[in-house]
């Protein structure tokens, strides 16, 4: 990471916390010290400060049949009380939970107790339906309130929810349902992106025509898009005509810190995915701590944003679990960055007086990319603490991002966590950490880290390796669903005893540790081993780039060669009459700044990269066509037709 290191380090003045952190950095220096001292006591403090308990737990952890671990497991809770009902019976029922924004325009601010109201009666429908403890039910949902209502009525009577992505097809959806055995699907019509109407519920027909097991009872269907559909007798229903119709009282009983709370599948490298198993306490109790910390939460003022969908970990978290267990207000938005115009999400930071702001770095990029001008033609003075998340933020994207969105005074915080860990894991805490752009910079109080070589050698002081974390933690995942071997093959083989899930880290000279991706991210070009992204920091440092994409591809010569995908500027693109000339200055820039063995063997300008709704970059399928293989299953991209236009242009 040394293009990354050396132009943040001359930055990093700039970034330290304003005065208004003063009491958050007493209060946060505080935090560290009462983990450093006894770790287990501190995770203690925050599940019984943070939570409310039916039975009070006396053991924090037991670790005795590593890698299984339970916290708080002799302790009962119920998780939807502790979103809702507590804060109703706190006198905050008026207090909005979700501002929700439709794409086309529409609205619905949902106050704590509706929502409360709303999760009681959907609870009495999935009790009416047969549904009970430990059974799953599938959610495949757009962006609309009655996903948080659905994944909140599962956790409410102890069922296992399984939120599916409303963007993958009827062949992922149809695995997924088998492999959790799910007796109940949720689904919508349809739901608005990119200023249609996508269909969801044809292809939960074509996902249950298709599925083996044949365990799913009923479908309950969201009127949304207005679609035409087929309602199958005797197996859909309504849910206006059943959620709306039912009873608004309902006796939340308490469960067992370590019950299931839900099942959340990932890609696996063996095809088959991966559903990745979270439970109750320790899961909500870290959940709750990172909201409230890292974001120096004020849930009576503040007006959060986290952008990510319900389908992917982050909207599980950082948009449902953490914020309302904290009482907080948030937008949640159905549609895309530009629809319908490409200054919708600062229009909604203006209409909501949103004051922390929690979004993707393709995402920052996207916008460097259209220019400056217009989130400047939005008041976005609300602002108070910008958040990074899903994937490491370059320097260049992190400046941007404080000057332009946060207007160069507020703090941006690089959060580094996984599907897996369940929480954030690494990140600065505003006013406590000199902010430095592009590091994630420090483990979160309570959290153990560490960079090993290959053979498992700590990395002494600055240096690179492998990140693993080498104690337990609260809302690490308890397994992979019906399959423990391979929760400890995939996770725990490497290292017998410490956390390893794939990615590579350096530590700088201050101490700080900055994301180098995943290893197989890491390129062996002639025996020299290069970050992806690294050379993306490279190409993005040039004034004519807003986002790049980095691959190692198959060479005869060099064992792997570097190929880069860059969109340019819109500043930039009229410039540019010749492709292949800007190809050749971005490939002299890289070799200037990072050295030979780094220059790309090939640069392609592209107008769009694939990414997932999240805003993750599928560098598989671009690593495919580099090696010209037939691009792979694109079903969870955002857009599916981007690789199409890739290949073409490419080509």
């Amino acid at each position: 990471m040394t293009v990354q290191i050396d132009h943040a380090l001359e930055e990093i003045r700039r970034f330290r916390p304003s005065p208004e952190f003063a009491a958050q950095a007493v209060a946060g220096t505080r935090l560290y010290e009462e983990a450093r001292a006894d770790r287990l006591a501190f995770w203690a403090d925050q599940a019984r400060s943070l939570l409310q308990w039916e039975t009070p737990f006396t053991r924090t952890l037991d670790w005795s049949n590593p890698p299984f671990a339970k916290w708080f497991d002799d302790g009962t809770l119920n998780v939807a009380v502790n979103c809702l009902d507590r804060h109703v019976a706190a006198g905050n029922g008026d207090r909005v939970a979700l501002h929700w924004e439709g794409e086309p325009g529409d609205s619905r601010d949902v106050t704590y107790a509706e929502l409360t109201d709303e999760v009681r009666r959907a609870a009495n429908v999935l009790t009416d339906l047969g549904i009970g403890e430990h059974d799953r039910v599938a959610i495949y949902l757009p962006m609309i309130p009655e996903a948080v209502v659905a994944m909140l009525a599962c956790a409410r009577i102890g069922a296992i929810h399984s939120v599916v992505f409303g963007g993958f097809s009827a062949d992922s959806l149809a695995s997924r349902i088998d492999d959790a055995e799910a007796s109940l699907v949720i689904t919508a019509d349809g739901g608005y992106r990119k200023g249609k109407v996508f269909p969801l519920k044809p292809v939960v027909d074509d996902a249950l025509a298709k599925a083996e097991g044949g365990t799913v009872k009923n479908v309950l269907v969201v009127r949304r898009g207005e679609n035409d559909i087929e309602m199958a007798d005797g197996r859909d229903l309504w849910w206006h005509d059943t959620v709306a119709q039912a009873s608004n009282e309902h006796e939340a009983q308490g469960f067992e810190a370590e019950h299931p709370l839900f099942i959340l599948y990932t890609s696996g490298t063996t095809g088959k995915p991966k559903g990745i198993l979270h439970t109750s306490g320790g899961y909500l109790t870290q959940v709750a701590f990172t909201h409230k910390n890292v974001f120096d939460l004020h849930p009576e003022t503040d007006v959060y944003w986290c952008t990510a969908d319900v389908g992917w970990v982050t909207g599980h978290s950082y948009v449902v679990y953490g914020p309302l267990a904290n009482g907080a207000t948030q937008v949640l938005y159905e549609g895309t960055p530009d629809t319908p115009h490409p200054g919708r999400w600062w229009e909604i930071v203006e209409k909501y007086r949103v004051s922390i702001l929690y979004t993707a770095p393709t995402a920052i990029r996207s916008f460097m990319k259209l220019g400056r001008q217009i989130p400047h033609e939005f008041n976005l003075r609300s602002l108070r603490l910008l958040g990074s998340v899903g994937e490491p933020i370059n320097p260049e994207a992190w400046i941007w991002y404080r000057h332009v969105i946060g207007g160069g005074s507020i703090p941006v915080v690089d959060t580094w966590w996984q599907t897996e860990t369940g929480a954030i894991m690494i990140s600065a805490l505003p006013g406590i950490t000199d902010l430095k752009p592009g590091s994630a910079q420090v483990p979160v109080p309570g959290i153990s880290i560490d960079i090993l070589a290959d053979d498992g050698t700590p990395v002494e002081g600055e240096g690179g390796g492998l990140l693993v974390v080498t104690e337990p933690w609260p809302s690490m995942l308890r397994g992979i669903w019906g399959d423990p071997e391979r929760f400890k093959e995939t996770y725990w083989e490497k290292f017998g005893d410490k956390y390893f899930a794939g990615d590579g880290a350096r530590r700088d000279e201050d101490g700080d540790i900055w994301l180098l991706g995943r290893v197989d991210d890491v390129m062996n070009v002639s025996g020299h081993r290069l970050s992806t992204a690294e050379i993306e920091s490279s190409l993005v440092a040039h004034p004519w780039t807003a986002e790049a994409a980095v691959v190692g591809a198959s060479d005869e010569t060099t064992g792997q060669a570097v190929v880069a995908f860059v969109i340019l500027k819109a500043s930039q693109v009229e410039h540019v009459t010749d492709p292949s000339d800007a190809a050749e200055e971005l490939r002299r820039h890289v070799a200037t700044q990072i050295g030979a063995i780094a220059r790309p063997r090939q640069v392609f300008i592209v107008n769009e990269l694939p990414k997932t709704r999240s805003g993750k970059i599928m560098r598989r399928l671009l690593r495919d066509l580099a090696e010209g293989r037939q691009v792979g299953d694109t079903t969870t991209l955002a857009d599916t037709s981007v690789m199409t236009a890739i290949t073409e242009q490419v080509r």
